[in-house]
């Protein structure tokens, strides 16, 4: 991100969470429960995009990643595991140190930064995703467009956040918030894209938005693809023209 965007009090924020973050039933429960569906449809777009077998092991075999406000690399392990060269990076140096160490423990080669995006050496990826970060950056339009800097030609973007609506202030903010779903703190409603507004923000940075979809609560699985945006929806895009 660059130093335009990186919002300094959500870096700290996150960063206290940091050793809480591999912990499926701790502050970063809700997490947990999202990046199964998460990875549902990131698989599911890798293979439209690139023609790959769903019965493919490793569909990101020669191919980079990096996947923007990593956490501490629950997206980006299992990026690594498809086969991808991935590079994670994330504002809170505490996210990146917690990351590495989980890594290493998994024997998992991946490449973590902490600070900027635009501060890494020039380089673009395959695949570039960025997981509920928008929403917590300074300059959203900016933060998309070192995004699609990154985003190699012929390459394929994911982002998810969620939508602002009064069902997701209800539910993301002052419900789970008040519940201790998430940290308190974690939301600024204020901040929460539209799709339109998500949309019009990548076009401006040259991308082509080709597939959107929901992310909504499921009584059997905690959250499902598909049907309702009106909590949170991931958009996959691609260089226009």
């Amino acid at each position: 991100m660059s130093a335009a965007t990186i919002n300094p009090n959500e870096a700290a924020h996150f960063g206290a969470l940091a050793a809480d973050w591999w912990d499926p039933h701790g502050s970063s429960a809700m997490l947990h429960k999202l990046n199964p569906v998460r990875l549902a449809y990131i698989r599911d777009r890798i293979d439209a995009h690139w023609h790959v077998d769903a019965r493919e092991r490793y569909p990101l075999s020669g191919r980079s990643a990096i996947d923007v406000g990593c956490g501490a690399g629950l997206l980006a392990e299992p990026l690594a595991r498809m086969g991808a060269k991935v590079t994670g990076v994330d504002a809170a140096p505490e996210n990146i140190a917690a990351a590495r160490d989980h890594a290493a423990g998994q024997g998992l080669a991946i490449h973590y930064h902490a600070g900027e995006l635009a501060a890494l050496p020039a380089a673009t990826f395959d695949l570039v995703t960025s997981m509920e970060v928008v929403e917590h950056v300074t300059d959203p339009a900016a933060f998309i467009a070192e995004l699609a800097a990154r985003l190699a030609p012929g390459g394929l973007m994911i982002l998810s956040t969620p939508n602002r609506t009064a069902l997701s202030k209800l539910l993301l903010v002052e419900a789970a918030e008040r519940i201790g779903a998430v940290p308190r703190g974690t939301h600024d409603w204020d901040q929460f894209l539209k799709p339109e507004e998500l949309t019009g923000l990548m076009e401006e940075a040259g991308l082509q938005v080709i597939d959107r979809t929901g992310l909504s609560p499921s009584p059997a699985k905690g959250f499902k693809l598909g049907g309702s945006e009106a909590l949170n929806y991931l958009v996959a895009a691609r260089h226009a023209g």
